[in-house]
């Protein structure tokens, strides 16, 4: 039997994170898999920064042919006739329990999947894939782990992502006049171009103060509401949306909050990337740019493992990025912290390095397919 429906539930716990994810998969499945998707999400307002023609006081509106819900709680009542054929949960997001009873209802079943998150970890190849009874209805759940290998789901990725990368990088007008429209114009072309994502405790302070007293021109574009306090320290003004300030060798400029397409073309266009969380991390990487992750933290510090099992697989030959990338994350031995100007010299002097190594782990992902397909694939198996 065809599969041709699709509901992907989706909670925003990291404000763009979880939604940027869940938005391009959905996109993805509906453009390139034909499907009929539906995109339950808890939080509008955050999903209408990353997506502007988003409604946020609308139950239901279709955007780029994805049928956007919004899911406001666990109540509800739902027939088979609701149900679609396959089903997702990201991140073991809990869905209505009414919508699991009518998953029961169906013949055929439905294909369930918990939609795992990013992690380099070992354990994930043997977990990928596995099954999970329900423990009172006729429902079998699927792990379906994103990943770094050909023993996972690999990672996301549009059919049409690297065609679109190598005509904007080989089109110098087409990169001048997308960086115009930010306000980075004249010297600024010519200095080293910085993206800037992160959490609010990362040592943006203290990595300004380092490109500020350097002898290399940066210009640091932040997005609106990214470090804000110390991008306002910085301008010695409202870190608003096209605010902008010189110290030294160091300009920052505050970018607006761009749709998805706008942020691809930012990472394309710099020269190193400081990205976050999952999904500008993934999109970092197909970029093909040196970048320094921030992941998203959590309690005992977990994260750090995570963190160290991504360092091992794509930085064993890069010591600077190592450090660079534990240091940003608090994640430094104590007897390794050292100071960042000396930190950001050594880095600076590997970056040609990052960049073929950047090149080369972009072909390996490639060669992993992407996940959507692979989810697709998968689901159609067990059909």
């Amino acid at each position: 039997m065809t599969l041709r429906s699709l509901d992907l539930f989706c909670r925003v716990v990291d404000n763009y994170g979880d939604i940027g994810i869940c938005w391009r998969l959905a996109r993805q499945l509906r453009r390139e898999h034909g499907l009929d998707v539906r995109l339950w999400v808890d939080d509008l307002v955050s999903f209408r920064r990353l997506c502007p023609q988003v409604a946020p006081d609308a139950d239901t509106q279709l955007i780029d042919g994805v049928t956007v819900r919004h899911w406001r709680d666990q109540d509800g009542v739902y027939t088979a006739a609701d149900v679609a054929d396959i089903v997702i949960e990201f991140f073991a997001c809990d869905i209505p329990p009414g919508y699991i009873g009518a998953m029961a209802k169906c013949a055929p079943r439905p294909v369930w999947f918990n939609l795992e998150g990013l992690t380099a970890e070992e354990w994930v190849e043997g977990c990928h894939r596995l099954t999970s009874p329900h423990p009172r209805l006729p429902l079998t759940k699927h792990f379906f782990f994103p990943g770094f290998t050909d023993k996972t789901g690999g990672l996301p990725r549009e059919a049409a992502l690297e065609s679109e990368r190598l005509a904007f990088q080989s089109d110098p007008a087409a990169m001048t006049a997308f960086l115009a429209g930010l306000g980075v114009a004249g010297p600024e072309l010519a200095a080293t171009r910085v993206s800037l994502f992160c959490y609010p405790h990362a040592p943006v302070a203290a990595l300004f103060d380092s490109w500020r007293q350097g002898g290399e021109a940066i210009v640091c574009l932040v997005p609106e509401g990214v470090a804000a306090e110390v991008v306002q320290a910085f301008l010695g003004a409202p870190p608003t949306a096209g605010a902008a300030a010189t110290r030294g060798a160091l300009t920052v400029r505050v970018l607006p909050f761009v749709p998805q397409p706008d942020y691809d073309k930012l990472l394309w266009a710099c020269d190193l990337n400081f990205v976050r969380g999952e999904d500008s991390f993934v999109r970092a990487q197909w970029a093909g740019k040196p970048f320094v992750w921030h992941i998203y933290p959590q309690d005992e510090n977990l994260h750090h493992k995570k963190l160290r099992a991504f360092l091992q697989r794509y930085a064993s030959a890069l010591p600077a990025l190592e450090q660079v990338s534990l240091a940003w994350n608090d994640a430094a031995p104590a007897d390794g912290q050292g100071d960042w100007p000396a930190r950001w010299h050594a880095f600076r002097a590997e970056m040609p390095q990052m960049a073929a190594r950047a090149e080369e782990w972009r072909q390996q992902m490639l060669a992993n397919g992407d996940l959507a397909a692979n989810l697709v694939r998968f689901a159609a198996s067990l059909r």
